[in-house]
């Protein structure tokens, strides 16, 4: 049987952590079509990620054009300049254990 617990994402390893499934908006843009766009992250690579929008469409958000306000765990929200996490999820990882 598998368990799961309660937790919380703080602003402080928000970059660290897996963000496919957290809901973000994007606070700004050079892209003026796409600020205020918001969503579930449904998939990340290392310059993009696919945010998928309340009526279930899927759009492409370039990293390094944006900034992101993720809403975080006990209501908090973070926000988070694209060109800081510019990277895989791995490397976020390798990035914050140093391997």
């Amino acid at each position: 049987m598998i368990k799961t617990a309660t937790y919380s994402i703080s602003g402080k390893v928000l970059p660290f952590h897996e963000m496919i499934g957290l809901n973000v908006r994007v606070s700004g843009s050079k892209d003026t079509q796409k600020q205020a766009m918001q969503g579930k992250i449904v998939d990340e690579t290392q310059r993009t990620f696919v945010i998928e929008t309340p009526n279930g469409m899927e759009k492409t958000i370039p990293k390094n054009e944006s900034t992101f306000t993720f809403d975080l765990t006990q209501g908090e929200a973070i926000e988070v300049e694209g060109k800081d996490i510019l990277y895989t999820p791995v490397e976020r990882l390798k990035a914050k254990w140093g391997n």
